[in-house]
């Protein structure tokens, strides 16, 4: 049998985990059963009835939480000439075209978002089996094949967040570190759900946000009242 730490009985204390708490208590006492050195994220999870198997049931976006992740985002640009300046002047951590790509096939990936100019997807398209099973391939519905790298690139880094619905219908994102204010937490939690709740594919049927939970990177997940947040 596991051994329960210190740590984990101070953290469950006086915590009924079949609760349904409102959001804003939810992240009030994930903020306060953080007992870590680190500052935790505090992630945000979805139960939706969905099968992500049919095409009309996939529910996949990106949503800019007004107050940031708190996350440092690494970003990758597919560009050439001035495509390619301006996304290095807006931040980008990696930027290039075949000599990218080279990079990429070789296995080294340090970053967490892609982004390409639409000329550039004859070349990031033979990255389709590396790419796409990590989620990083771009995609214009997500705004990552665009003109615009430099918007785009400020926006990976200044706290968006692409959400995806995982093979048993559970949709989960960071909204912020624990260190963030109440009200931050709660306004970057409430966008991320109104964007999930308007991403309803055509192909759902019946209830469709199941179960709404928070936690944070070590503590206990608590369930959220699902009307509270979905009216």
């Amino acid at each position: 049998m596991a051994r329960v730490t210190k740590r984990i009985k101070e953290m469950n204390e006086g915590l009924n985990k079949d609760a349904l708490f409102s959001l804003e208590d939810a992240i009030k006492t994930v903020k306060a059963k953080s007992k870590v050195k680190f500052d935790e994220t505090v992630e945000l999870s979805m139960n939706l009835g969905v099968d992500p198997r049919h095409a009309d049931q996939m529910v996949r976006g990106v949503v800019s939480l007004p107050n940031g992740t708190g996350k440092s985002v690494r970003v990758a640009v597919f560009a050439r000439g001035d495509k390619a300046e301006a996304a290095k002047e807006a931040g980008a951590d990696l930027v290039g075209a075949e000599d990218l790509m080279e990079t990429v096939q070789k296995g080294e990936m340090n970053f967490e978002r892609c982004i390409a100019t639409p000329d550039m997807m004859a070349i990031v398209g033979r990255l389709g089996k590396v790419l796409g099973p990590r989620g990083l391939m771009p995609n214009p519905k997500l705004g990552t094949v665009t003109p615009d790298v430099a918007k785009a690139v400020k926006d990976a880094k200044g706290g968006q967040v692409e959400y995806r619905v995982e093979k048993a219908g559970i949709v989960h994102a960071g909204v912020g570190k624990v260190s963030f204010e109440e009200n931050a937490l709660i306004e970057n939690a409430k966008t991320l759900i109104n964007a999930v709740v308007k991403a309803r594919p055509s192909g759902a049927k019946g209830t469709y946000v199941k179960a709404v939970s928070v936690s944070s990177t070590m503590g206990p997940g608590l369930k959220v009242d699902v009307a509270s947040v979905t009216d």
